[in-house]
């Protein structure tokens, strides 16, 4: 089992910063690949980010390309996601996930565990 918890969403204007954090519990990190997806109201759950168990080979959706970055902290058991520029399109319920099977998947299905979530919402 793992457990996740996100941190750091919250209302922003356009063009700002935020960035989301996610601890992880209940299993060693380094044994799980780590994605980012987000849920607009309305609208399916979408791939952001993901990186490898590593740290290695981040890879980003199009959508967020050039303006996101993920990381991962093993010591600290937790996974960033730094958004820049933010756009008001990118206001979504921000998850993170687990993959302990395919070291980042881009699907939803490919991941095992999810945190709650937490809301980012940019103004224009």
């Amino acid at each position: 089992q793992v457990q996740l918890a996100e941190s750091g969403g919250g209302l922003v204007q356009a063009g700002g910063s935020l960035r989301l954090s996610c601890a992880a519990s209940g299993r060693p990190f380094i044994s799980c690949a780590m994605g980012w997806f987000r849920q607009a109201p309305g609208k399916e759950r979408e791939f952001v980010s993901r990186i490898s168990r590593s740290g290695g080979r981040p890879y980003y959706a199009d959508s967020v390309k050039g303006r996101f970055t993920i990381s991962r902290d093993n010591a600290k058991n937790t996974v960033y996601l730094q958004m820049n520029l933010l756009k008001p399109e990118d206001t979504a319920v921000y998850y993170c996930a687990a993959d302990i099977t395919y070291d980042g998947g881009l699907g939803p299905s490919q991941y095992d565990y999810w945190g709650q979530g937490t809301q980012v919402t940019v103004s224009s």
